[in-house]
């Protein structure tokens, strides 16, 4: 959820604005490519379609198991298996949570980071939860950008997600 709406008229402002302030030349890099087309809409329901394959392909390169319905029949990820019926960017932040996840919590339900917004069983996850506070906070910070790297990796709407998830403010 945004917490500042931005006005289309000033995106363009306020992304310039942005990448001046990135020190690191390879930072100013990344961030044009999230940022190229400054588009901010997800993505349209024929691109949805296959946004959510190259999601479900990149799945299948981490060798992370698939199984049907969404997460709101219980977990996103249940500790073995990942929920597949979501859209892509929850997909692939899914699997930036699996790439960041020390191996013992890998076996955990929602990486034992407790219930996510798609969590339908929020009591099993926060029983498995083992990380809390900041500790917490900054992996799902690491976790957010990471999937907003991948999607901008496989040409997914990736400024949606950046903006979404408030990496302007």
């Amino acid at each position: 959820m945004i917490l500042t709406p931005l006005a289309d008229d000033r995106l363009s402002i306020v992304l310039a604005q942005f990448a001046e302030s990135l020190s690191v030349p390879q930072a100013r890099a990344v961030f044009a490519r999230i940022a190229e087309g400054a588009n901010p809409a997800r993505a349209t329901p024929k691109n949805s379609i296959k946004n959510n394959a190259d999601a479900l392909d990149l799945i299948t390169t981490f060798d992370i198991g698939l199984k049907p319905g969404a997460p709101q029949l219980d977990v996103s990820w249940d500790g073995s298996v990942l929920r597949g019926e979501t859209e892509a960017y929850v997909l692939i932040h899914e699997v930036a949570h699996f790439q960041l996840a020390a191996p013992a919590r890998r076996r955990l339900v929602d990486f034992g980071l407790g219930p996510g917004p798609e969590t339908g069983d929020r009591a099993r996850a926060a029983q498995a939860q083992v990380l809390f506070g900041l500790a917490r906070e900054r992996e799902e910070a690491m976790a957010s950008l990471l999937g907003v790297l991948w999607e901008s990796e496989l040409g997914h709407p990736a400024l949606a997600s950046l903006l979404d998830q408030n990496w302007l403010e």
